[in-house]
């Protein structure tokens, strides 16, 4: 990054320091902070649609649809997390790799050849000739996957609780005025069930958070993975030699779950305070006699 950081053994102190904080490893580092938000940023939207079709599918009419709602919420919610965290990226990674061995090798040969999963070259993903973005992006895209089957269920489970929570008699007055099923559901059901599902959302919204470190166990290099790589005892053959530091970088990460956590606290609690104004909540009712008084 520096000139004078050419030769890194003849320079210490903060020169020394300066040169270490601004190696190419620990723009890997601060990069990967970006990998964690954008996980974030894409899997919570996900989640959630995966969350309101669960519920919608539990409260459907249809018999089968129905079933499967419960069975989805139910049985992802009762399994381990860590389990679908390992099990969805290999289970799509393998099921995709099939799809295109089907269509674009001999499909005669079996992919199963004892206890090992072959397919040809052409139909790897991603292709051994791939750029590296390529190699962390379809990481991503399976950890996402992961991620939104797992906190969708969650969702799904919180949605359906909040649905039920909206008082009956509003959904049968707008029954009275004659809307349709599915007048009253978008009209008044759904605008009404946020207020009720806004406190578990903010839980799974924390555990989320608290839950991206699951990339190191997918093999995306985010910051778990830096801060054990660049905080470990180095010998002579690296090019910044240090003690291990692995407390320091851990300690840093520390800082940064706090931080995002308590920021999320503070929105939250804004999303909240706008969400009551008006409703027959005991949020709604505090300000009501807050503003009277």
């Amino acid at each position: 990054m520096f000139s004078y950081c050419t030769d890194p053994s003849s320079i210490e102190g903060l020169a020394w320091l300066s040169c270490y904080l601004t190696s190419g490893t620990h723009m890997l580092f601060y990069a990967s902070f970006g990998t964690v938000l954008l996980l974030l940023a894409i899997t919570a939207p996900v989640a959630l649609v995966f969350g309101y079709g669960g519920a919608m599918a539990s409260r459907s009419r249809v018999a089968p649809l129905r079933w499967f709602g419960k069975i989805y919420t139910s049985m992802v919610r009762g399994i381990p997390d860590i389990i679908f965290f390992l099990f969805v990226p290999i289970a799509l990674d393998q099921g995709f790799e099939w799809v295109r061995h089907q269509a674009l090798c001999d499909s005669s040969q079996p992919v199963r050849q004892g206890n090992d999963f072959v397919v040809c070259d052409a139909a790897k993903l991603p292709l051994s000739d791939a750029s590296p973005w390529v190699h962390d992006a379809y990481g991503i895209f399976l950890a996402v996957i992961a991620f939104s089957i797992v906190f969708g269920a969650f969702a799904a489970n919180v949605l359906y609780g909040a649905m039920q929570a909206v008082p009956r008699a509003q959904l049968e007055t707008a029954e009275a005025y004659g809307m349709t099923r599915r007048q009253v559901t978008r009209r008044v059901l759904v605008p009404q069930m946020w207020i009720y599902a806004l406190p578990g959302l903010s839980n799974l919204w924390m555990i989320l958070i608290k839950a991206t470190p699951l990339l190191f166990l997918l093999g995306v290099e985010d910051v778990v993975y830096w801060a054990r790589e660049l905080g470990g005892a180095k010998t002579s053959a690296f090019t910044y030699p240090h003690p291990d530091w692995r407390l320091y970088y851990f300690l840093a990460l520390l800082v940064f779950y706090l931080l995002m956590t308590w920021i999320s606290g503070r929105v939250l609690d804004r999303v909240a305070r706008r969400l009551s104004r008006g409703q027959a909540t005991m949020g709604g009712e505090a300000q009501r006699k807050g503003a009277v008084a």
